[in-house]
């Protein structure tokens, strides 16, 4: 008896399981015929006809086959579960006789009702007519890169950065510095860039300098037109000439950076260090306008080695700046270093050094060779109150052709000659 149950549930259980491949089979069959036939409505419409009114219809005709899609599968799935339902009933009763109770398909699963928007989903199509006002509000993405390693990306597409090339600007140079490209690319030619540089043109720049100022100080476009003006009209209260303030913004732009009290804090410090007088401290500054806007530490620490370790006296020290001012800002090593050799190995005194200190100026190796070769020739005397006297200047500032015919006697090729044998 109870392997005859056994047997009348499994046979029950496999005609369901035939029943829902049957039915989803034919229900694969329906959604392929729905949407074969709905596609090929929708084209044969839209070949033939054409227009808004087709594209209405269209729409319309495509919306009944979704739906028909839809109450396809709503049939399905609540079939499906109906008789997933009676199998595990089936399976769980000692002897159940099979009877497939049929409901209507609405009533056993309710599915929820919702509204599909297919218009919403829809994308425009190209030929689909639009009002002008929909045309106003289509925005054109920028072909600007959104990021890049380098200017050079940004040169066409960006006037200012076109223009600053046109005037000499090295952008090469701009971009290794931080913030620098970003700050470029966001400034305005017409607004930013063109009053400051008529700025430059009116304080008597020339036209030809711009590029070299903007490479040096790019910052000077982002600074207020009021506060550059005032800062050249400091300067030139100061009794500097309206051309040695062009000059020196030529040749050190971020003076334009500084402020009228900083401009003057650095004046001050100059005349009351060095206990010059106005007129020369001015002289100074207009050689080396850098002294303006540059360290301090290079100049206090050269000063203490010339007084210190070199052992120059303060009227000694102020003859060297006012003649060389970049004594101020040389390297302390070379300058040490061509003393050492001037007055130890030349055996020059400090009051001839201090007379003539474009020596300190001078490169290194440039005294050791002309030195060593008029020692060669028994000619390096550097007294002034013994004969065939040699000045210190002429030493260093004569090019070789002339210092070999006029200071050593000798050929240009015997010099170069000696040269290689150091």
């Amino acid at each position: 008896m109870a392997s005859s149950c056994t047997q009348l549930c499994l046979q029950g259980r496999h005609l369901l399981r035939s029943k829902a491949v049957a039915r989803t089979w034919q229900y694969n069959t329906q959604v392929r015929h729905c949407i074969t036939r709905g596609s090929s409505k929708i084209l044969n419409d839209c070949s033939i006809n054409n227009g808004n009114h087709t594209t209405t219809q269209t729409r319309q005709r495509w919306k009944q086959h979704m739906f028909c899609y839809s109450d396809l599968a709503t049939k399905h799935l609540a079939t499906e579960a109906l008789e997933n339902k009676n199998v595990e009933e089936t399976s769980t009763a000692d002897v159940v006789a099979y009877k497939s109770p049929l409901l209507p398909i609405r009533d056993a699963v309710s599915v929820p009702n919702m509204p599909l928007d297919l218009d919403a989903a829809a994308e425009v199509s190209a030929l689909e007519l639009i009002s002008e006002e929909e045309a106003v509000s289509i925005t054109v993405p920028s072909d600007i890169p959104p990021a890049s390693i380098s200017l050079k990306d940004y040169v066409d597409k960006s006037e200012t950065l076109s223009k600053l090339v046109q005037l000499g600007v090295d952008l090469w140079k701009l971009e290794q510095r931080p913030n620098v490209g970003s700050m470029l690319l966001k400034l305005d030619f017409n607004t930013d860039v063109a009053p400051r540089l008529l700025f430059l043109k009116d304080i008597g720049v020339d036209e030809s300098r711009f590029g070299h100022i903007i490479t040096q100080n790019p910052f000077v476009l982002t600074e207020n037109l009021e506060n550059l003006h005032s800062r050249v009209n400091f300067l030139k209260s100061q009794k500097f000439s309206s051309e040695i303030v062009a000059s020196m913004v030529s040749r050190a732009p971020y003076i334009l950076n500084f402020t009228v009290k900083r401009l003057d804090n650095r004046l001050g410090f100059y005349q009351q260090t060095l206990k010059l007088s106005a007129s020369n401290t001015r002289h100074i500054l207009a050689r080396l306008p850098r002294l303006l806007c540059g360290s301090l530490e290079p100049v206090k620490e050269n000063l203490k080695v010339c007084e210190m370790e070199l052992g120059f006296k303060e009227n000694e020290i102020q003859h060297i700046v006012i003649t060389v001012p970049k004594v101020l800002t040389a390297n302390k090593r070379k300058l040490t270093q061509i003393f050492d050799f001037v007055h130890n190995t030349m055996k020059v005194p400090h009051d001839l050094i201090a007379k003539f200190p474009q020596v300190l100026n001078c490169r290194f190796m440039r005294i050791r060779e002309r030195h060593q070769f008029l020692e060669y020739l028994g000619k390096a005397q550097y007294n002034p109150d013994l004969p065939n006297y040699i000045s210190l200047e002429r030493l260093v500032i004569m090019p070789n052709h002339i210092f070999c015919t006029e200071l050593a006697l000798a050929k240009s090729a015997d010099f170069s000659l000696f040269q290689k044998t150091l």
